[in-house]
């Protein structure tokens, strides 16, 4: 069993956004549950790899030289091992409701996810699919450490 301690976040499914938790004394709640790292995880756009195709229209809006349109978070950069943060769904952004677009949406949570073997010894538990009673939204559910989140995502 892995040791965890980081600062609260809630999710709110209904805004769609996430923030530190505070507690009635008004101090920031101590998260000791994957949860935290999962939705930072899940949260974060990791940058996009040279061979990947980028959604139609991000390139038209950033300079041909910009690393904006890769997207990311620049303190991977800092990192001498090579480590990213997030996950690269938000490349499927305008992709087509197809099952070659739900595996990627796996592999890459599988990707994003790789940190919980790291820390654990144990893969975290990922699916993707679509929901049958929405079309073009993709449901995510991640498993760590007996912890689930799921989450879903507007693609096609």
């Amino acid at each position: 069993m892995s040791s965890w301690l980081d600062l609260a976040f809630c999710y709110d499914p209904d805004t769609r956004r996430a923030d530190l938790v505070l507690g009635e004394d008004g101090d920031l709640v101590l998260d000791e549950t994957p949860l935290t790292p999962m939705l930072v995880t899940f949260g974060s756009d990791r940058r996009a790899r040279a061979d990947d195709e980028l959604p139609t229209g991000i390139t038209e809006l950033n300079a041909p030289s910009s690393f904006i349109e890769r997207r990311g978070w620049v303190g991977d950069a800092l990192d001498a091992n090579g480590g990213r943060i997030g996950v690269r769904l938000w490349l499927l952004d305008r992709a087509k409701q197809t099952e070659l677009t739900q595996l990627m949406a796996a592999e890459w949570l599988k990707e994003g996810y790789a940190w919980v073997e790291v820390d654990t010894g144990v893969p975290a538990v990922i699916a993707a699919q679509w929901r049958p009673e929405a079309r073009g939204i993709l449901a995510a559910r991640v498993q760590v450490d007996g912890r689930e989140l799921t989450i879903t995502r507007a693609v096609a």
